[in-house]
C-alpha cells in the first residue's frame, strides 16, 4: 500500500501544482492592464478615417472596422499599469485634463503612414505635433508613471492576435512607448486599418490633401489587437 499511497500523494500534489501555476498565470494577466490614454477626434477626422478604413477593408477584409471595439483615436500614451490602480490613473489623468484647454487644439492632418507588423502594417492618418499636444503628453506621462509596470503578457490586452510574433510586437510597442514614441519622437495619428505592406507603400506615395481637426473628447481605453482602442474604461467631456 505504501507505494500506492506515495503515488497518489505525488499525483495529487502534481495536479495541485499545475492548477496553482495556471492560477498564478491568470492572476498575473489580470493584475496588469494595457491602456491607451487618448483623444477622440471630431467629425472631420472621423469622416476621413472612415473613408480610409473602407478602402483598406476592400484590400484586406480580415482587417478591423472602425466600430465600438476599434474606436478612432489619437493616442497620447500607451502603458501597462496595475489594474488595482486604475481608479488612481483616472484621477491623475483627469487632473491634467482639467487644466489643459484640449478642445481648443487645432491639429493638421498631413499624411498617411503605417506601422509595420509581421506580414502587414497598421495604417493611419498623421497630424503634425504641436507644442500644446506635446505638453499634454508630457504631463500625462508624469501623471501615469507612479502606476505603470515595465511589461506584461498578452493577457493585459482585450484579446490576443493570431500569432505569437504579433503578440510580442505589441507588448514590445507598449513597453517602449515611453520614450520611443514620445516627445521628439511623437507621431500623433488616427489608426485606420490593416493591409499588406506593399499596398500601404503605394498608398503613402499618393497625394494627401491636408485638413484641420480638433479633439472632441478624452478617454482611457484598454488596448485590443493591433493597438486598437477596444474597451472604454473612462471618459471625459472636453466641452
Amino acid at each position: 500500500m505504501k507505494p500506492t499511497c506515495s503515488f497518489l500523494i505525488g499525483a495529487v500534489a502534481s495536479v495541485m501544482a499545475a492548477f496553482g501555476v495556471c492560477g498564478l498565470a491568470q492572476a498575473a494577466a489580470a493584475s496588469v492592464t494595457a491602456i491607451d490614454v487618448l483623444l477622440e477626434p471630431d467629425a472631420t477626422m472621423l469622416q476621413h478615417a472612415a473613408a480610409n478604413n473602407a478602402r483598406l477593408l476592400k484590400i484586406n477584409p480580415q482587417g478591423f472596422s472602425l466600430d465600438a471595439a476599434h474606436r478612432p483615436h489619437i493616442t497620447v500614451i500607451q502603458r501597462f499599469v496595475r489594474t488595482a490602480d486604475l481608479d488612481k490613473v483616472y484621477a491623475a489623468v483627469g487632473k491634467v485634463l482639467s487644466t489643459a484647454n484640449v478642445n481648443a487644439m487645432k491639429l493638421e492632418a498631413y499624411k498617411f503612414y503605417y506601422a509595420p507588423t509581421p506580414g502587414a502594417g497598421v495604417a493611419g492618418i498623421c497630424a503634425r505635433p504641436t507644442p500644446e499636444i506635446l505638453k499634454l503628453q508630457e504631463d500625462i506621462i508624469a501623471a501615469v508613471k507612479p502606476f505603470e509596470v515595465e511589461s506584461a503578457t498578452i493577457g493585459a490586452f482585450t484579446a490576443p492576435h493570431d500569432d505569437p510574433a504579433t503578440d510580442a510586437a505589441m507588448i514590445q510597442y507598449v513597453s517602449t512607448f515611453v520614450p520611443m514614441m514620445t516627445g521628439a519622437n511623437y507621431n500623433p495619428h488616427v489608426s485606420t486599418g490593416v493591409a499588406p505592406r506593399d499596398y500601404l507603400d503605394q498608398m503613402l506615395k499618393e497625394p494627401f490633401e491636408p485638413f484641420v481637426f480638433s479633439p472632441a473628447g478624452a478617454a482611457v481605453y484598454q488596448l485590443g489587437p493591433f493597438g486598437t482602442a477596444a474597451k472604454k474604461l473612462k471618459e471625459w467631456s472636453l466641452k
